[in-house]
């Protein structure tokens, strides 16, 4: 092949110069809003910034020694990953339901997936509110249960510890389903029918078929939906904020929460940047490992 051969196939074409372009933006982008704010917090970290004080003394590893110390954080990462678990399992096994049950074509159907997305689109606060107005001790779901005979006095939804945690992580779910469910719904609609045809001739009921093909084949979707569920509730903020506010005794604050009272009401830029930089590091690894399990899985599968 001549030299003038190789120039003009190594040379881009014109083609690919919009497609390069817009890749150039969106890295640039990323790099704005994502890589240089983590560069920032990392060394805010190092520092005992406070801006009522006007002070932003460099102090090591100091930040990161208290957290090991700080009771606080320890619960507030404690009920995070719970959450953050439970949730996970519960929106994708309901997602996972669902979806089997939408896997129509029909209109209604259509109408239904819909439906059933609606809670995903919705802003955290506008689900936080909705669902402490449900949730209050006068509020509806208080009255349905009253006038079923169900109870004969209110119950603290969001006033005991306990079922607070509970009710957190049903509105949460219930957000999250949505979500899940159209993935579920995706990976089910590449499934070959002629894999469940061919199980029916064998005489395959309705379980064999859901754990001999539609499970395994739902794997990598189930990677997909896994993760990014995990990586949400991590992160959780807004509906907590607006439904609980942390309370009651901190037993819904969750450490995303937990940043934003050490850094706009405690005025600890550095400590809460440290802590954000360990829920960064924590999610980091939880999302890769789970992620790699899931893909193991796959293989397996």
């Amino acid at each position: 092949m001549s030299i003038r051969a190789m120039t003009i196939r190594a040379r881009p074409r014109r083609g690919d110069r919009p497609l390069a372009s817009i890749a150039l933006l969106a890295l640039g982008l990323y790099a704005l809003f994502i890589i240089v704010p983590v560069i920032m917090s990392a060394w805010k970290s190092l520092t005992n910034e406070n801006p009522l004080l006007g002070q932003a003394d460099f102090v090591g590893l100091s930040n990161y020694t208290e957290m090991t110390h700080d009771s606080a954080l320890a619960g507030s990462l404690g009920f995070t990953l719970l959450l953050a678990g439970g949730v996970t399992i519960v929106a994708n096994a309901v997602g996972i339901g669902f979806a089997m049950l939408l896997n129509k074509t029909s209109m209604s159907f259509r109408m239904m997936r819909t439906v059933a997305f609606l809670p995903q689109v919705l802003s955290g606060v506008i689900v936080g509110y909705v669902w402490r107005y449900i949730l209050a001790q006068d509020g509806i779901l208080n009255n349905i249960l009253a006038s079923l005979g169900i109870i004969d006095r209110p119950i603290t939804w969001l006033g005991s510890p306990h079922l607070a945690v509970l009710s957190v992580g049903l509105v949460a779910a219930w957000v999250l389903t949505g979500f899940t469910t159209v993935v579920h719904l995706a990976a089910l609609q590449s499934i070959p029918g002629e894999l469940y045809q061919a199980a029916m001739v064998d005489g395959a009921g309705r379980w064999q078929r859901f754990r001999q093909i539609t499970f395994p084949m739902l794997a990598p979707g189930t990677t997909i939906s896994v993760t990014i569920s995990l990586i949400t509730m991590l992160k959780l903020y807004d509906i907590i904020a607006v439904l609980t506010s942390g309370g009651p005794a901190n037993s819904t604050q969750s450490t995303a929460l937990y940043i934003i009272q050490l850094a706009f009401t405690d005025s600890r830029y550095g400590y809460a940047s440290a802590v954000a930089m360990l829920l960064l590091v924590v999610s980091t690894a939880i999302a890769l490992s789970v992620t790699a399990l899931l893909r193991r899985r796959e293989v397996d599968l």
